[in-house]
């Protein structure tokens, strides 16, 4: 299962732990994607979705959300 949020398209990104020395390491920066249950067009559809989706749903904010499940 990709971790792929399918509201906002949150991805996992790549980026650098840098220490105190300076010395690099790569990392991976994950979404914070919780399985949830959405009511969509009357039906129950279980989707991962990131937190920051969830926040702006609870808000009302579907600007910038992909609605099309």
């Amino acid at each position: 299962m990709p971790r792929v949020c399918k509201l906002s398209g949150k991805k996992v990104r790549s980026g650098h732990n840098v220490s105190h020395a300076h010395n690099v390491t790569k990392r991976k920066f994950k979404p914070n994607l919780q399985k949830k249950t959405l009511l969509v067009n009357g039906k129950k559809v279980k989707v991962m979705v990131s937190t920051r989706a969830l926040r702006s749903l609870s808000k009302g904010k579907t600007k910038n959300l992909n609605l099309d499940l």
